[in-house]
């Protein structure tokens, strides 16, 4: 697919998270009611109060991934000073499981925007070995990139993101 054509770029996920890279490992993300994440999917947050389930491709047991979920428009797509929030840090995946077989070391937080359309984003990583990756001492103002360097995770293999608003919320991506 051709970048200015791939939705993470058209998102500004690629940008705003992530550096450009090409997707090698298979990921869905599915909440309750079989809501699928698809780039670019609006979902209410009712609908996302619950963690969702994470499918992991790949099938050597071996393989270990880090799944991270972010807000990079906290709290306001126009003001996004708390850019990214940190709202759910699972370790350990094996391939080919889901992050039910991982380790979850900050847990789930549902999406509650206020203000405005935010993204929210799931990326996967893969690991150099298992027990490789800790917690960070906060939610607000993680970092994407400088956590892939800290634990050297390197480029992301898969990256999907659903945009969110407020129950009554209508309109477009301005606060």
């Amino acid at each position: 697919m051709r970048r200015e054509m791939d939705p993470l770029v058209v998102g500004r996920v690629v940008g705003d998270v992530l550096d450009p890279f090409t997707r090698s490992v298979s990921m869905t993300v599915t909440y309750p009611n079989n809501r699928e994440v698809i780039n670019s999917r609006e979902l209410r947050p009712s609908q996302v109060v619950s963690q969702p389930q994470i499918e992991v491709g790949g099938h050597d047991l071996r393989t270990f991934y880090t799944l991270v979920m972010v807000d990079p428009d906290s709290p306001s797509p126009s003001d996004p000073n708390l850019r990214e929030y940190l709202h759910w840090l699972v370790t350990d995946i094996p391939a080919g499981t889901g992050a039910t077989f991982g380790q979850e070391i900050v847990c789930y937080e549902s999406p509650r925007p206020t203000v405005g359309i935010h993204r929210y984003v799931f990326v996967l990583f893969q690991q150099l070995g298992r027990q490789t990756v800790y917690a960070p001492g906060w939610r607000q103002n993680f970092n994407t990139r400088d956590f892939t360097e800290l634990y050297n995770l390197g480029s992301p293999v898969a990256a999907v993101y659903f945009n969110c608003q407020r129950e009554s919320g209508t309109g477009g991506r301005r606060a």
